[in-house]
């Protein structure tokens, strides 16, 4: 009897993955770029499920982001930061940070994170970034160097 039950649980799941009309599309970006006193990558890892329900086609997405923004210089030369803004923006949308140091930073690395559904972005996007701290700018552009 105890031989039966993994027999019946494979059976059964066999079965019900059969029946599944869902095709599973993922993506996985990575986005890289610099300029002369900062660099970024956005991972982007995005989930599309197309699925056939009462004769009609369905559609979800979601997705998973992080953005990190790194300072090229030493932690040292960080600690003259007393505020720092940044943004990006892609077709699905985009994020503006904005942080004032009342303590010296200790690290020289941000990072943002988010995810839920919506729109995805695509491979060949080009992603612009705005960095601005203590009175300078700098601007540069996040490519998928990957095919």
């Amino acid at each position: 009897m105890k031989s039966l039950v993994p027999i019946s649980l494979l059976l059964l799941t066999l079965l019900l993955s059969a029946c599944s009309d869902e095709e599973v599309i993922k993506h996985d970006y990575l986005f890289t770029g610099e300029g002369q006193y900062w660099e970024a990558e956005y991972i982007y890892e995005g989930t599309e499920i197309w699925g056939e329900e009462n004769n009609r086609t369905t559609y979800s997405h979601e997705k998973k982001d992080t953005f990190v923004l790194t300072f090229k210089g030493s932690l040292d030369e960080m600690q003259s930061i007393k505020n720092l803004d940044y943004s990006y923006q892609t077709s699905a949308g985009g994020s503006s940070v904005s942080r004032e140091f009342d303590q010296r930073p200790n690290d020289i690395s941000f990072r943002t994170s988010g995810g839920g559904t919506g729109a995805k972005i695509n491979k060949d996007e080009t992603i612009p970034v705005i960095v601005k701290w203590n009175g300078s700018e700098e601007s540069f552009e996040l490519i998928n160097k990957a095919d």
